[in-house]
């Protein structure tokens, strides 16, 4: 494939990255859920642009259906898991699955079979042919769908929007070879990289290392920074009207505590509560604040990983892997 159907099928992908992703932020941002219907859409021009690039190639059969078992892997996430049971039970959707599966099997063995004797290395350096770069590049893509959907069935990655928009990213870019990054020079420097997906996550979490700073300035902006405590406060909660509070996605952490005099008086905790409270115990707080006479309370804010994903996707095209910079200026 030419340079030109390259940098055409890149940037394809990547207006699909801004569109999927900013679309899902938003109803993340307002509704706090994204549908499976949502990923399931975006999907599909993943695999017409996966089926022009492999048209172009012209790779092995095997390479098809190991791409196909990215997809089936994947799939699990918004559609479940089939089982043999309802399979026999006659499910229809559960038996193209399950076929889905085996076949997709078949084409991971074929591969291993055709090209295990090429080593990732030998891929990395660019000593392997276009089938055995391509397969490689699809099994390590395997191998992050199962590391995300490990992170999420173990809790580590919380929102299962964020878990889905993670593993989509990674149907869409497989591999570096496919993200048109601006500055390849880094990129460049060392042979190892991280995949884009796990990239694109880093670099959401440096974007959520400016929550403090932002906090900070808006509680000074609205003059709810008055004293000591309030600084202590305002760079980890947002000071808010009490009215406004059910209106917002936001955990109160101004509570009513009694002295041991049985005078009452405000006390805001550091930490938001474990367990989300029902929209009942919400209103019984709010109507206990509303009795006291609080007008202003400080809020920790319900901010989703996916409106720190979208963002992200501008150093992941500028930079491209975040380790790729950093480990330059760590090692010798």
């Amino acid at each position: 494939m030419d340079v030109d159907s390259d940098l055409i099928l890149g940037w394809a992908r990547m207006g699909v990255l801004l569109l999927c992703m900013g679309w899902a932020a938003w109803f993340d941002h307002k509704e706090r859920r994204v549908s499976n219907e949502h990923w399931i859409v975006w999907t599909k021009p993943i695999v017409f642009i996966w089926a022009l690039d492999l048209l172009m190639q012209s790779p092995h059969w095997s390479v098809w259906l190991t791409a196909s078992a990215l997809l089936a892997y994947a799939s699990g996430s918004v559609i479940g898991r089939p089982t043999v049971r309802d399979a026999r039970e006659g499910n229809r959707i559960d038996q193209i699955v399950l076929f889905w599966y085996v076949l997709s099997a078949v084409g991971l063995v074929a591969g291993a079979v055709r090209f295990m004797q090429v080593s990732p290395l030998d891929v990395l350096i660019g000593d392997a042919t276009l089938d055995a770069t391509l397969w490689w590049s699809y099994i390590g893509a395997l191998f992050t769908l199962f590391v995300i959907d490990l992170a999420w069935r173990l809790r580590f990655i919380h929102g299962g929007a964020d878990a889905k928009a993670l593993m989509w990213v990674t149907l869409l870019f497989p591999s570096w070879t496919e993200v048109p990054v601006h500055n390849v020079s880094s990129m460049e420097e060392i042979v190892l990289h991280l995949p884009p997906s796990l990239s694109l996550l880093i670099w959401g979490g440096f974007l959520f290392l400016l929550i403090p700073f932002v906090l900070i300035v808006r509680n000074i902006a609205n003059g709810s920074v008055r004293n000591v405590s309030d600084l202590m406060m305002s760079w980890m909660a947002l000071s808010v009207p009490l009215a406004s509070v059910r209106q917002r996605h936001v955990w109160i952490l101004t509570e009513i505590m009694e002295l041991p005099s049985g005078e009452s008086v405000l006390n805001h905790r550091k930490r938001a509560p474990r367990k989300t409270p029902t929209e009942t115990e919400l209103n019984e707080h709010i109507e206990r604040l509303e009795a006291y006479g609080a007008e202003r309370v400080w809020v920790s804010l319900k901010l989703p990983l996916l409106l720190f994903l979208f963002p992200a996707i501008i150093p992941l095209w500028l930079i491209g892997d975040p380790m790729a910079s950093l480990l330059p200026l760590v090692l010798p």
